[in-house]
């Protein structure tokens, strides 16, 4: 079982590295300051997809890595099996670095697009994030509960630009183990 988990991911990963761009219409954001991105970011909702499926209180933590590139540690619950997951990779800029498009490895040398789209540039609090296409797009936020009207904005913001919001999956951050 763990074998065929493996290759699924495997062939997952392999399938995004061709994808390695942004959805057509939208830009990363400018002026993009990776210290302040660093750190730890909670999950608040996204759009389902099979390695992340049936996670609650999904983190990712971005530290800077001593050859320039960006660790990524991102870590779930799964309450079925009553254990923690992660997923370590590796991450690094797409080109400008004052640029938010990434390149974001879990596997080898096979690379998909992490492209932040939307951001709080005062306080860097919370952020939207996409892949290469549209079935791809994350709230991110500083803290499990946001404020409600930041997170209608920025659903409204995704809407905008074409996501299907109304297949967004709000990520559960509750206690537990």
């Amino acid at each position: 079982m763990v074998g065929l988990r493996m290759l699924a991911t495997a062939l997952f990963v392999a399938a995004l590295a061709g994808c390695a761009g942004i959805p057509e219409g939208i830009e990363p954001v400018k002026g993009f300051e990776l210290a302040r991105f660093l750190g730890t970011w909670y999950e608040i909702a996204r759009l389902d997809h099979p390695f992340e499926r049936g996670l609650e209180r999904v983190t990712a933590h971005y530290a800077l890595r001593p050859d320039g590139t960006i660790e990524v540690v991102n870590r779930g619950f799964d309450p079925a099996r009553g254990e923690w997951r992660e997923a370590r990779g590796r991450a690094r800029f797409a080109g400008d670095p004052g640029v938010g498009a990434l390149r974001v490895s879990f596997f080898g040398p096979f690379y998909g697009a992490y492209n932040v789209i939307a951001l709080d540039r005062e306080g860097y609090q919370y952020a939207l994030v996409c892949g290469a296409d549209r079935d791809f797009l994350w709230l991110l936020a500083r803290t499990p509960d946001p404020e409600p009207e930041v997170v209608e904005s920025l659903i409204a913001t995704a809407r905008g630009l074409g996501f299907a919001t109304e297949r967004l999956l709000f990520v559960r951050h509750g206690p537990g183990p």
